[in-house]
Order: structure tokens, then C-alpha cells, then sequence
């Protein structure tokens, strides 16, 4: 597919009187870098909010003071140390069934501690595991813990990850993580796109979950930069309303 086919699907979404919750996602924020400033000045030009997912224990001092003076950054709290304890062999995660939930709670107590030092009543609770990879057997510890959202990517299931806990996931990630680790090939991801929110107007997958476009700005070259930019600023002359976690109760 193409830009015109996803041009075309908001045009069926208008004419269907149909609103698309959209948010956006990007991770592994701990500095002030220049990529920051790429990723805030995008942010400010498509005016759609960006939720960073902040590593908490490679934070560095510069971060908070950047955050405050660009509101329209959003810290939420991506795992504790982004370090793989998956079995050898196993995909990487950072929370597998094998730790110990005393260990997870530790650290995530810790992060948490670190984040609201940080980023005061700015950081929102909403859990982002590192490679979208989270043993369900430690939610609980979550729920204890005060996070009221929890987001991996594809799909959620269902609306609650847990008790007071809203699943809200992402969707689109541009980046060819498994060979290139540029662009992935746009028109695979229009279709993927266009598809989703097809099965969105057409009843087949639930839309009040907010439509999620995931970035990694450390990551990006300029060809992820620039189809960022067109992708962001297509949803946002599309019927889409922008969704942030303020939302979550």
C-alpha cells in the first residue's frame, strides 16, 4: 500500500464519523542529547505529545531540567536498567519468570523513586518493560507499586493489563531492528498500518485503545527521521484526537 491508500482510509474513518485515539511512544530516553532536541523539535512542529519511556538507573542529571522547560515531553518509566536476565538463549527481558518478584520489586521501587525525584509530578505512572517483554507473573508487584498503565507493542487483548492498570500499547515501529536497523520497508509499514485501522473502523479490533507509534531516537538515521515526520503529520490532519496519559485514571 501506499500513503494515497492510507489517505483514502481516514477519508472512509470521516465519513464513518469515526475518531482515532493516538498517541506516541519513544524509548530509552536518559540524557539531553542532540537527538532529544530532534525528537522534541518534531514534537512541537507535528504538535502531538511524545511519551519518553526513561531508563531510571542511567538517567543523567541533564535529562529532568530539559524535560521541564519542554512540557509537551512526557517521562514515563521504561524498566529499571534495560538489562537483559533472560535465560541464555531466550529473547531478551529485562523481567522473566525466573526472578525473584522481591529482586523485581526492588528495582522498581527504585526506579520509580528515581523517576518522581526527577521529573516531580511530570512523570506519569505507566510501565514500559524494555523489549516490550514483561513475565505477567509480576504485575501484581506493578499494581502495589501505584502504575495505573502498562504498555508493551501489537495489539493489547484486553483493556486491563491488571487491576487499575490500562493496557496501551503501540503499533508501528518504522525501524528494521533485524537487518538494517534503518527504515524498515515503508510500503510494509503503510500496509500494516492501513490494515490496522481497518480492522478499527470495521469493528474487528477494539478502538478505544489509543493508536500507538513507537520511536527510539537514539536509533534514528535520517531516512527514519524524515518517514517519522510524514507519519506523524498525516495522523495528525487525519480524524485522530491526541491521547496522553493524563487520560489514565
Amino acid at each position: 500500500m501506499s500513503w494515497a491508500a492510507l489517505d483514502t482510509e481516514f477519508t472512509a474513518w470521516h465519513a464513518a464519523g469515526l475518531t482515532l485515539p493516538f498517541w506516541w511512544r519513544d524509548d530509552d530516553a536518559v540524557a539531553e542529547t542532540d537527538a532529544l532536541h530532534q525528537l522534541n523539535a518534531l514534537s512541537i512542529d507535528v504538535n502531538i505529545p511524545v511519551h519518553i519511556a526513561v531508563i531510571p538507573a542511567n538517567l543523567t542529571e541533564s535529562l529532568a531540567p530539559y524535560v521541564a522547560q519542554n512540557r509537551q515531553l512526557i517521562p514515563i518509566a521504561h524498566g529499571y536498567a534495560h538489562e537483559n536476565h533472560a535465560d541464555l538463549g531466550a529473547k531478551r527481558c529485562e523481567f522473566p519468570s525466573g526472578r525473584s518478584v522481591l529482586d523485581v520489586r526492588v528495582e522498581i521501587l527504585r526506579g520509580v523513586q528515581t523517576l518522581k525525584d526527577a521529573f516531580g509530578t511530570g512523570f506519569h505512572p505507566v510501565f514500559v518493560p524494555p523489549w516490550n517483554r514483561f513475565d505477567p507473573h509480576f504485575l501484581p508487584t506493578l499494581q502495589d507499586i501505584g502504575f495505573n498503565g502498562f504498555s508493551t507493542f501489537t495489539p493489547r487483548r484486553t483493556k486491563w493489563a491488571a487491576e487499575g492498570i490500562e493496557q496501551v500499547n503501540t503499533h508501528v515501529d518504522p525501524i528494521d531492528w533485524h537487518d538494517t536497523r534503518s527504515l524498515a520497508d515503508e510500503t510494509a509499514i503503510l500496509d500494516h498500518t492501513v490494515r490496522s485501522l481497518q480492522d478499527r473502523r470495521l469493528g474487528k479490533a477494539d478502538n478505544a485503545e489509543p493508536f500507538g507509534f513507537l520511536t527510539h531516537h537514539l536509533a534514528h538515521d535520517a531516512a527514519i527521521w524524515a518517514f517519522s515526520r510524514k507519519f506523524l503529520n498525516t495522523f495528525a490532519d487525519g480524524p485522530t484526537r491526541p491521547w496522553t496519559a493524563a487520560e489514565l485514571a
